[in-house]
């Protein structure tokens, strides 16, 4: 009995060990809620609106241990909305992500698919849009991609393993196009650095053709016409070129977190791609972009945070957008909570349309007028 019941025990131990090395997992994202804006289009609006903190999604995330410390990885990732079941990233099936490659303990991971950008992997974790705020509360336009509205496709990326709290990461996306080796190309490179209380973080990203690679990358996409829809950057959707460099920084102190981040984004060369859309002007455009952010951990299950966000646009257009947002997020659970935020936008000068800059707060149709106000209330669930 004893022989037997120690042949048990070492079948167990082994399949167990044999679980651990190889798994497939399936997680996802569960979040939804009610938003209400004073002035869209001329009008207030109250909708419902899906994936506001988090993206609502669901996705498999597999290894295979290999041995020495390599393992196969990939991940399949879905976006999709509550409000009405329908795929999100412009119909496609895994357009959050989607990705195969090799990770080792000590060298890093390669991996080859649909993928974050650099600005996303070592920037973006310090905007309050991806922490509390929702996405309402990204910068506007979400100008420097810190809130992840774009993915590239066809990119090898590369990224370091952790040392000392320091981490290196690459991407390089190919164009695609016949003949062409830079049409549609994207390349980021960043780096994050941890220790104790304090995360700094910094990313550069350099995109060709960013109306059809970087905005344009979906299935619902147009192959001739403007993929840009926030009045913030539509107007210079025929720019041959986009380059941002993004910086942030989070320091945590007791109960309190305080955040900063800044960008400059670049579009050059408008009017260099025919879109199918008049252009207002031709030459450059940039934005400088800081955001100061605050959070608080009240209790262990409710978090406050306020946050305040500056754009200046200059160029062959002035044009600046202050931002505001506050809001509260109650953890009923580890995995579910409830939320409400509140974001407020003004706007001046002469937005990339060549005309007086309306308020255009992120996933909102524009205001009428020069300020427009959102108000959030939801439920995530995490799985």
């Amino acid at each position: 009995m004893k022989k037997y019941s120690l042949c048990g025990a070492l079948m167990v131990m082994l399949c167990t060990s044999a679980q651990a090395q190889n798994s497939v997992t399936l997680y996802g994202v569960a979040d939804d809620g009610l938003v209400y804006s004073n002035n869209a289009g001329g009008h207030s609006q109250l909708q419902m609106n899906s994936g506001n903190i988090m993206g609502s999604r669901w996705g498999l995330r597999g290894t295979e241990n290999l041995g020495n410390g390599l393992s196969a990885v990939f991940v399949l990732e879905n976006g999709f909305s509550l409000a009405n079941g329908k795929f999100g990233q412009g119909n496609d099936e895994f357009g959050r992500q989607a990705y195969v490659g090799l990770s080792q303990s000590q060298a890093g991971s390669l991996t080859l698919g649909r993928q974050y950008d650099s600005i996303v992997d070592f920037t973006g974790l310090f905007e309050a849009g991806t922490q509390w705020a929702t996405s309402f509360a990204a910068h506007p336009g979400d100008l420097d991609n810190m809130n992840n509205t774009n993915r590239t496709n066809n990119s090898i990326k590369y990224t370091s393993s952790t040392l000392a709290g320091l981490t290196l990461g690459g991407m390089y996306s190919l164009g695609g196009v016949a003949g062409d080796i830079h049409r549609n190309q994207i390349w980021s490179v960043g780096t994050r650095w941890s220790s104790g209380p304090l995360s700094v973080g910094a990313a550069y990203a350099n995109v060709s053709d960013p109306n059809f690679s970087f905005f344009g990358n979906n299935a619902a996409s147009s192959t001739t016409a403007s993929n840009i829809t926030s009045r913030v950057l539509s107007g210079y959707a025929s720019a041959s070129r986009q380059q941002i460099v993004a910086a942030g920084a989070a320091y945590t102190l007791g109960a309190s977190t305080f955040g900063l981040t800044y960008s400059n984004t670049a579009f050059q060369n408008i009017g260099a791609d025919s879109v199918g859309t008049t252009v207002a002007a031709r030459g450059d455009a940039r934005f400088h972009n800081v955001e100061a952010n605050y959070k608080y951990q009240i209790t262990a299950a409710l978090l406050a945070g306020a946050a305040y966000d500056f754009t200046d646009g200059y160029g062959i257009h002035h044009v600046r957008y202050q931002q505001a947002a506050a809001g509260l997020d109650y953890f009923l659970s580890k995995r579910t909570d409830v939320y409400v935020t509140g974001v407020y936008q003004h706007a001046s000068g002469t937005d990339s349309t060549g005309r007086p800059a309306v308020a255009n707060i992120t996933l909102l149709s524009p205001s009428s007028t020069a300020s427009q106000i959102a108000a959030i209330a939801g439920l995530r669930v995490k799985f």
